[in-house]
């Protein structure tokens, strides 16, 4: 585990940071066409840390441009594999050496605690990349069965100009999931991060830059939804689209593709998603320990948090004893205190969203309370099944309880929203196990654990969770590339002409 400083320590390094402001496109920062600029704010105090370029469809259209003249040229879709990798692999080493910078960055942009950046994302980011850089030179084409006189080759061929549209979320680390398949591919990207949380992504390209990527090679394009996002999901020259966000978002990428040159879309959406607690579950401190994670880690500001305990009611009581004092171990505060485990939400607006739902009239078990109108604590509430609480994604540290009698229902009632990425299912009992994996409808379900599996497993969603591929693993890398079958005909052609 990285060594953490003290808050004293990280304040001061907060106060030395030069924070990037401008779009980063081919090769160098550059201000908005328009001049225009947004105010970041960090959170957790309010304060202003910086303007940032605001660009606009100009800037899209600037981007693209020199993205395209990047491919074609072949500067980097037509270098050979493991020079590639061996970019990629000084991009990664970049990362490493200037790790804490960018953890302070993130903390201070998004509002997520430094203890989060400094244990999980920032060291996830630096393994992504070098992860997708080392399959480079490693992932086989095929030769398909055929005749004697013929051969028929399966080639990958890198998809072309990207525009991967980032979540606020997991600033970093959703960069890293999508330029390391993508840039491994052979393919050069767009960037546009969140309107909220812009700087790592701008600082990440200037690193890109100093490892070797080429230019025009690695884009971003920071500005807001109307702006930036659609006149790239719109652009004829885009031949892909990765997308991580909303599911009400995602579908306008799949109208912006049917409006205009019908390219790629992959999708990874919302979730709401279930722990199932099965009255056979061995240790429940442990099992309320994963629960407690699941739901209030990153401020419930997951796409794959445990936003839902059902559990079977003869273990509810037991259980929930467990929880309540897991979850008082999470303190909440200044997200650039290391002690703390809980932020800030990231924006005034999505504050105002998770605490509509503590208005709902559900029984508050825990907490319930908001703080500084940036904080609100970890809290578990029970609702029922058909309530807003246990329906819609909060998105925010609320966990809803509900009851079931036994293991039919429980599964029942996990498929019972509209989302389908990620499960839990706790029990001592490998068949009843392995039964609710395969029974709920989800990409990604964990046994006697919370998680999301690790780079080497796919990630994305069922149902209104996910379209169109997966993250992480190798289907990272066939999304951001196309399969070209190529036919040769070996046969004498006199041999033929006589017969």
């Amino acid at each position: 585990m990285t060594d953490l400083l003290t808050r004293e320590e990280y304040k001061t390094l907060a106060a030395k940071l030069a924070l990037p402001t401008s779009a980063f496109i081919d090769g160098s920062y550059r201000p908005a066409h328009s001049g225009k600029t947004f105010s970041t704010v960090n959170p957790a105090t309010g304060d202003t840390l910086a303007e940032v370029a605001a660009c606009g469809a100009e800037d899209v259209e600037f981007a693209v441009v020199k993205a395209r003249e990047a491919f074609d040229d072949g500067r980097w879709s037509k270098l050979h594999p493991s020079e590639r990798k061996d970019i990629l692999i000084r991009f990664a080493k970049l990362l490493t050496r200037n790790r804490r910078e960018l953890a302070v960055m993130e903390s201070l942009d998004s509002g997520k605690t430094i203890f989060d950046c400094e244990t999980v994302d920032v060291p996830e980011t630096i393994s992504c990349i070098k992860w997708h850089a080392e399959a480079i030179d490693k992932i086989y084409d095929q030769v398909s069965p055929a005749s004697d006189d013929h051969i028929a080759m399966i080639v990958r061929e890198p998809v072309g100009v990207v525009g991967l549209v980032l979540p606020w979320n997991f600033p970093l680390l959703m960069l890293a999931w999508k330029i390391g398949p993508a840039l491994a591919a052979g393919c050069s990207v767009v960037v546009k991060p969140a309107e909220e949380t812009s700087l790592t992504a701008l600082r990440v390209a200037e690193l890109a830059m100093e490892a070797g990527i080429p230019r025009g090679v690695l884009n971003i394009v920071p500005g807001t939804g109307p702006e930036v996002g659609e006149p790239l999901g719109r652009h004829m020259d885009v031949d892909m689209i990765s997308f991580t966000g909303s599911t009400e978002t995602g579908r306008r990428f799949l109208r912006y593709a049917a409006d205009s040159n019908l390219k790629e879309v992959v999708l990874e959406m919302g979730g709401k998603n279930p722990s199932v607690v099965l009255r056979d579950a061995e240790n429940l401190d442990r099992v309320a320990a994963h629960v407690v994670n699941g739901a209030f880690w990153n401020m419930g500001e997951n796409c794959s948090a445990s936003s839902r305990l059902i559990v079977e009611e003869e273990i509810k009581d037991a259980l929930l004893e467990r929880i309540f004092a897991h979850a008082r171990e999470w303190t909440m505060g200044d997200p650039l205190d290391p002690e703390h485990r809980v932020g800030a939400l990231v924006s005034s607006d999505h504050f105002g969203k998770v605490c509509s739902y503590l208005e709902t009239g559900a029984t508050v078990l825990m907490g319930g309370k908001a703080h500084d109108g940036a904080f609100v604590e970890p809290t578990i509430l029970e609702a029922s099944r058909g309530s807003r609480v246990a329906q819609e994604e909060i998105f925010g540290p609320v966990l809803n309880v509900m009851t079931v009698k036994g293991f039919d229902e429980a599964i029942e009632l996990a498929n019972s929203t509209e989302y389908g990425l990620a499960a839990s299912i706790f029990t001592a009992n490998a068949k009843k196990a392995l039964r609710g994996a395969r029974a709920i409808r989800a990409g990604t379900v964990t046994v006697n654990c919370f998680g999301e599996g690790d780079i080497a497993t796919p990630f994305g969603g069922f149902k209104q969770s996910g379209f169109g591929g997966r993250d992480n693993s190798l289907a990272a890398h066939d999304q951001y590339t196309q399969i070209k079958t190529i036919w040769l005909d070996l046969s004498d052609d006199e041999d033929e002409a006589v017969g």
